[in-house]
């Protein structure tokens, strides 16, 4: 080989070691990720990011708010990690993902709940701190700050929305805890969810258009409300809608009514049709022919009875397959039954013959079956009255006696027990009272409709407080002005060394009293005219003067009377009793009145008669969660006295009204007035305008009384006794 040939190859290997050597050199340089671990540091949640070397800058960094993410962007670094996703157990932070190029690295943080962040350098290393959304202390309620909320409530976690595979809608709540009990309402255009009070965060406030989802729900719309978060769902078109609580997750499930097949409509009900469309054009076709075509469109077994023969002439256009299939069968009379995916079509006389030769066949078996006997403990109703329900059927026996149907019965056959009983013909029911028991003696199937029935009516019977209030308020006015005038001649000399006065007194003797005249016969008597202001007390407010001449000889005696009155009260009378379920109650307090009652011979006998404060009320919860009330509510008082005895003042409500858990409803009120005004004068003198006043009495009266009865029922949740 010639030295130039070696020098240049000895120049190329020395080249590429050079290059290899420059390129592992920037690999060395590059900056790059190398660890990761999240940790909590006094309270806040940390995720630290190690890398090579020191970062000449932080991050950019953006965040979603549904769903929970942050994504940090990191220019010219690279990954030194494992590929994938690391999820993290504890905290908020539920999981990080790197995705590296050439250029840039990007992390992607996913998050249980939207929260709030901050990034720092600590050497090499880059710390990503949490922090909860701030918390502010909450302003005085006002009209413009109607939705402040203390801080110290609990905060919602999470509302999440994900269509079903059914074509319905999953509403999640994520609740604070296990503990947070949730109100559902439904109403004419959705749900409303109430929860207990809690915060709900800002990012979490917001109205989702869910209508491209194609499920029931249009939008779902989060609020605050108070103390409280209320989430409205709206809906469209038939829904109906489930909910289940698994630990803090409260799901809500809307999905649409399930559609029925042909067999499984009943007569009266309305037809659904939902298979698949045809066309059919036939001219005088025999009947198992068009059965062999619907079979072979629908992929479905159909099996036809001998019996089914004829023909029949049809067009139909567009229709889909299980209506077209009942209509053939109308036509001739026949009925199917389905059995998965095989249908049997026969004429109706020799489906019901063989209903009824199966029903036969089980009674006949039923009648053969040993008889075990089994004892029942009863926690909470009465063994007697379960007995009686076994024995004679109840309507609430029906979804137990449904069971007794064979495994795969036959549409239209039943297997109910004879005369609507749970127990058979040969079935015997005993209750033992002192150990609360029932010993029931039937066959085994039978035994187990008797433990399914008790396991339905034998639980605990909600209790419900209610609390009545009767306010009775009254509101008096009454004013009446009235005069007393007299006048006297006595004759004589001046007593008063001839001058004319004028004094004034309490009434008119002290005033004449007063005048120096106490020694002449000036007595009340005296006066010609006597208008007194009217009043049901004894003293009544008077000013009284005379005049005199000179000589003290002919004296004019006035003595005004008037007063005013003004009287409120109000008396609240607030019974409560607390009741079960369905069952009356009652809580009364009064008195007892007697009175003298003759009989026939003429015997008198002492009769008492309540003159009482009086509750009586059924509750029953409905399925929702409100209550229907049947009330009966006196309020009796003592009257006036009369000579057979007392009278009873009497007022009374007799309803029955539908009111929410712990809301409270005006059931009834009276509300009465009476205004009265009178005038006594004497004649002709009191018609004179001005001096007419001083015969006349002038009285005006007004008299309110109102009475309202305020009703609160409460479901009371635990097994706690009434409080005070």
């Amino acid at each position: 080989m010639s030295n130039s040939v070696f020098g240049a190859a000895l120049w190329c290997r020395w080249g590429l070691l050079a290059w290899l050597t420059a390129s592992s050199a920037m690999a060395c340089a590059q900056t790059a990720l190398v660890g990761m671990r999240a940790y909590v540091q006094d309270g806040v949640e940390v995720l630290k990011l190690d890398f090579s070397q020191e970062l000449g800058q932080l991050p950019r960094t953006f965040s979603l708010q549904s769903p929970a993410r942050i994504s940090l962007d990191f220019p010219g670094v690279a990954n030194r990690l494992p590929a994938g996703k690391s999820n993290f157990d504890a905290g908020k932070l539920e999981s990080a993902q790197v995705f590296s190029t050439p250029e840039r690295m990007r992390i992607v943080l996913g998050l249980k709940q939207s929260m709030g962040y901050s990034t720092g350098f600590d050497g090499k290393s880059l710390l990503v701190r949490f922090q909860a959304e701030p918390i502010t202390a909450a302003p005085v309620q006002t009209a413009q700050a109607a939705e402040a909320v203390p801080a110290v409530l609990p905060v919602l976690q999470d509302i999440d929305f994900k269509r079903s595979a059914q074509g319905g809608a999953l509403i999640t709540l994520t609740l604070p805890s296990t503990q947070t009990v949730a109100d559902l309402r439904q109403q004419a255009n959705g749900l409303t969810v109430d929860m207990d009070p809690m915060r709900l965060p800002h990012v979490l406030r917001r109205r989702l258009d869910v209508s491209d989802f194609a499920t029931p729900v249009q939008a779902v719309t989060s609020t605050q409300v108070g103390e409280r978060v209320r989430i409205a769902i709206e809906t469209s078109g038939k829904w109906e809608f489930s909910s289940v609580q698994i630990g803090n997750l409260l799901t809500i499930e809307v999905k649409p009514p399930p559609q029925k097949s042909p067999a499984m409509v009943k007569d009266g009900e309305p037809d659904v049709y939902t298979g698949e469309k045809l066309s059919l054009n036939f001219q005088s076709i025999d009947v198992r022919a068009v059965l062999q075509v619907i079979a072979d469109f629908t992929k479905f077994n159909i099996v036809t009875s001998d019996t089914v023969t004829g023909t029949v002439t049809l067009r139909l256009e567009d229709v889909p397959w299980d209506q077209a299939l009942d209509i053939i069968l109308q036509s001739k009379a026949l009925a199917m039954r389905k059995n998965g995916n095989v249908i049997w079509v026969a004429p109706k006389a020799d489906i019901a013959a063989r209903e009824k030769l199966e029903l036969e066949s089980q009674k006949v078996s039923e009648s053969m079956e040993p008889l075990r006997t089994r004892s029942f403990q009863i926690n909470y109703a009465k063994a007697a009255d379960i007995a009686a329900q076994l024995t004679l059927g109840s309507p609430g026996s029906a979804p137990a006696a449904a069971s007794a149907a064979p495994a795969t019965p036959l549409a239209g056959a039943t297997a109910a027990p004879v005369s609507g009983r749970i127990l058979s013909a040969r079935g015997s029911v005993f209750a033992e009272p002192r150990t609360n028991q029932v010993f029931v003696t039937d066959a085994a199937d039978r035994l187990e409709q008797v433990q399914q029935y008790i396991a339905k009516v034998d639980i605990p019977l909600r209790q419900v407080l209610i609390e009545a209030r009767l306010v009775v308020a009254s509101d008096g006015f009454g004013k009446s002005l009235g005069v007393k005038l007299g006048g006297l001649d006595a004759g004589g000399g001046s007593v008063l060394g001839g001058n004319t006065r004028s004094t004034f007194g309490t009434n008119l003797n002290n005033s004449i009293a007063a005048s120096g005249l106490s020694g002449t016969k000036i007595v009340s008597t005296d006066t010609f005219l006597n208008l007194p202001a009217k009043s049901t007390s004894a003293a009544v407010p008077s000013i009284a003067f005379t005049l005199f001449n000179s000589a003290s000889s002919q004296l004019i005696g006035l003595e005004l009377q008037a007063i005013e009155s003004t009287s409120k009260g109000k008396v609240v009378s607030s019974p409560r009793v607390l009741t079960m379920d369905q069952q009356s109650a009652i809580v009364e307090q009064g008195t007892e009145i007697p009175y003298l009652q003759a009989n026939s011979n003429g015997v008198g006998s002492v009769t008492f008669r309540k003159a009482n404060l009086k509750l009586e009320v059924t509750p029953q919860i409905t399925p929702d969660g409100a209550l229907i009330m049947t009330l009966d509510i006196t309020k009796d008082a003592v009257g006036i006295p009369t000579s057979a005895g007392y009278t009873i003042e009497t007022k009374h409500v007799k309803t029955q009204a539908l009111v929410e858990n712990g809301g409270t409803v005006v059931i009834g009120g009276i509300y009465e007035t009476e205004e009265t005004a009178s005038e006594d004068k004497v004649p002709f003198f009191g018609d004179i305008p001005g001096i007419g006043n001083l015969f006349k009495t002038k009285t005006v009266g007004s008299k309110k009384t109102e009475l309202l009865v305020f009703i609160t029922p409460k479901i009371v949740l635990d097994k706690s006794s009434l409080s005070p």
